[in-house]
């Protein structure tokens, strides 16, 4: 009998801690097929094809005009680039990598004798409260359920454009 109720007082813990509020949501829509950020307007847009499914605001670099061509401009950059994985443990509550720097980036940031730059994610808030609009070093960041959903809907390889 002892063993008996153990075991329905584990199943209870275990049922109990499964309904937690965990930072891994599931997607069942569709496919996100690409990334849009749209710098000027501070929006990113998820799209199946041509359709969006879902726009978030979104906070930038702290220097967000123009591409980043530096390590430490504090530029976002521009053009098309891929997501080349996710980060469970991110210092940002979680984050999806975007792949720059390109062979291009690194080209030109080469013949200036200057290091490209990279980390480039889109992530969660800071775990401190932050007052002013472009706070990152030159991600793209949402809110922290933002990104659970966000996290979600992504998949490596899925193409981000980053518009000016």
């Amino acid at each position: 009998m002892r063993a008996v109720k153990l075991f329905l007082m584990a199943v209870l813990v275990v049922g109990l801690a499964a309904c937690g509020n965990s930072k891994f949501k599931r997607y069942n829509g569709p496919e996100v097929t690409s990334v849009q950020v749209h710098k000027a307007d501070r929006k990113m847009y998820l799209l199946h094809n041509d359709k969006v499914l879902k726009s978030y605001d979104i906070a930038l670099g702290f220097a967000p005009v123009g591409h980043k061509q530096f390590e430490g401009d504090g530029k976002t950059p521009e053009g098309t680039y891929r997501i080349s994985h996710k980060n469970p443990n991110s210092e940002y509550h979680l984050s999806l990598r975007v792949d720059y720097p390109n062979v291009e980036d690194r080209t030109y940031a080469s013949t200036m004798g200057k290091p490209p730059g990279g980390d480039i994610f889109i992530h969660g808030g800071p775990k401190k409260k932050i007052y002013q609009r472009d706070w990152t070093a030159g991600c793209i960041a949402v809110s922290d359920k933002e990104i659970e959903k966000i996290y979600a809907m992504i998949k490596p390889g899925t193409v981000i454009h980053i518009l000016p």
